[in-house]
């Protein structure tokens, strides 16, 4: 993987992470909290979260290829130094300060990242779809 490659992954995993978090808020506030507004600092603090979270994909950056097993490792590596990470910054910042929002926020992580390793995942699955059929099209030819 090239270095642009690497950087595009990170944007994207950003954008999906931080449109993630944006439209289950908005959701969650409509619902519990209709007369709630998105603050300035709120939305800086989501953005610096989800950068935080779309910089620490670089663990899962390897330039050789690697086995199933030693990816899923990365995988649960990945997120559990991103539940660490997150949180400890949460309690840093002083935007948590029990443990059930403690609980809380790290089951807020996880649906996040589940949703943006599905994303991830069903987009990968597209494009080896394209590049088998490429390889189909390229082997016919010859």
């Amino acid at each position: 993987m090239r270095h642009y490659e690497l950087i595009k992954e990170i944007v994207r995993d950003f954008l999906l992470i931080f449109a993630s978090i944006i439209i289950i808020i908005t959701i969650l506030r409509k619902i519990y909290a209709p007369d709630a507004n998105f603050e300035l600092t709120t939305i800086f603090t989501i953005m610096s979260f989800s950068c935080l979270g779309a910089l620490s994909g670089i663990i899962l950056y390897t330039p050789h290829a690697v086995s199933e097993n030693q990816m899923r490792f990365r995988v649960v590596f990945h997120f559990l130094f991103l539940e660490v990470l997150l949180i400890s910054l949460a309690v840093m910042l002083n935007l948590v300060y029990t443990t059930s929002g403690i609980l809380l926020l790290g089951l807020q992580i996880a649906v996040v990242y589940a949703i943006v390793r599905l994303l991830t995942y069903r987009n990968d699955k597209e494009e080896a779809q394209k590049i088998n059929e490429r390889l189909k099209t390229f082997k016919n030819k010859i």
